[in-house]
């Protein structure tokens, strides 16, 4: 029994270092994810219509829930972002006539660095400080919108142009804040 917890121990042991090393990376990470969701973000369509631009609107991104207060607070932020992003990439996209090759690549990419983002930020510890802010609330509202003009649209092509180009100013201010960090 004792020899049983001393493997148990030096398993978990391991496991966090490894953990923790992985987590040590992951601004570095969120760069490469980031360029390649940028990439991913051009490859999915062709150059943006010429007769969407009369339709294109300002949703106006809430930058100040970047401003690194706490690399953690940020972090959650970003992890919070990319799931907004992901959820409306995931849905009624059949008159956006992308590349699906590429749109799935995107997604999983997206989903991935949710899935790492949530294991490296400790929540426990930015709960409180997050949930009281007003950031939660700004990039809710932020992401609403855009939902909100996609449904009035039908989501039509143009709709999506435009949320497309949006994800990609988006993910371009992430992009910035992460090498600040």
């Amino acid at each position: 029994n004792a020899f049983g917890l001393i493997q148990i121990c030096l398993i978990l042991s391991c496991t966090s270092i490894i953990s923790s090393l992985h987590c040590n990376h992951l601004p570095f990470q969120q760069r490469k994810v980031i360029e390649n969701s940028l990439r991913l973000l051009e490859k999915m369509g062709k150059k943006f219509p010429q007769q969407c631009l009369k339709e294109k609107i300002s949703f106006r991104f809430p930058a100040q829930v970047l401003q690194p207060r706490q690399n953690e607070s940020v972090g959650v932020a970003i992890e919070e972002i990319f799931q907004h992003i992901f959820y409306i990439f995931s849905k009624n996209l059949t008159l956006a006539a992308w590349d699906g090759t590429a749109l799935d690549e995107f997604q999983n990419g997206l989903y991935l660095q949710i899935e790492q983002l949530g294991a490296c930020v400790t929540k426990k510890h930015t709960h409180y400080h997050w949930s009281k802010e007003a950031s939660r609330l700004k990039l809710k509202k932020y992401f609403r919108k855009i939902d909100c003009f996609l449904k009035d649209k039908q989501h039509d092509l143009c709709s999506w142009e435009i949320s497309r180009a949006e994800m990609r100013r988006c993910l371009q201010l992430i992009d910035k804040m992460t090498r600040k960090l």
